[in-house]
């Protein structure tokens, strides 16, 4: 999707766990490894946007893990499932994403690549240890917490 605004844009990052694994792609733009994700769209929340970009990325229906259970309201408000994390980066001297970064579980490994040229890895919490894929501090850090938060759940 492109741009939405010049500035700013609202972005999800869903890390999925499955097994005791965390679900990670190479970005074929940036050329990093990074969670699945990309923009949110303005007719949805961010917590659809987190699950529409997991199912047109990789084909996985997903659970969100909500960092705290989310409350429930009268008809005029809904609550929406928090994310774990935010962040704010820049994607170039111009433009900046606000990323919200979530955490899931699926019942299944079962990838169904967008493209088929995508490369994804589901990595062990060992394997991020070892960080042989040279993974960058910020989502080996989401990373090993999405899979904390699924132990958890």
């Amino acid at each position: 999707m492109p741009h939405i605004h010049e500035k700013i844009d609202f972005v999800v990052d869903v890390f999925v766990v499955y097994d005791n694994k965390v679900l990670i792609r190479l970005h074929d733009k940036y050329k990093r490894w990074l969670a699945v994700g990309g923009h949110v769209e303005l007719d949805e929340t961010p917590d659809a946007a987190a699950l529409r970009e997991v199912k047109e990325e990789v084909g996985l229906d997903v659970t969100l893990i909500p960092p705290y259970v989310t409350p429930q309201f009268d008809a005029e408000y809904t609550a929406l499932p928090m994310p774990w994390h935010m962040n704010i980066h820049p994607i170039n001297e111009i433009h900046r994403h606000l990323s919200l970064i979530y955490f899931a579980v699926s019942e299944s490994d079962a990838v169904v690549p967008e493209k088929a040229e995508d490369v994804w890895q589901w990595l062990r919490a060992e394997d991020l240890e070892k960080n042989e894929m040279q993974i960058g501090a910020t989502t080996l850090f989401y990373a090993k917490e999405a899979l904390k938060a699924a132990q958890r759940k």
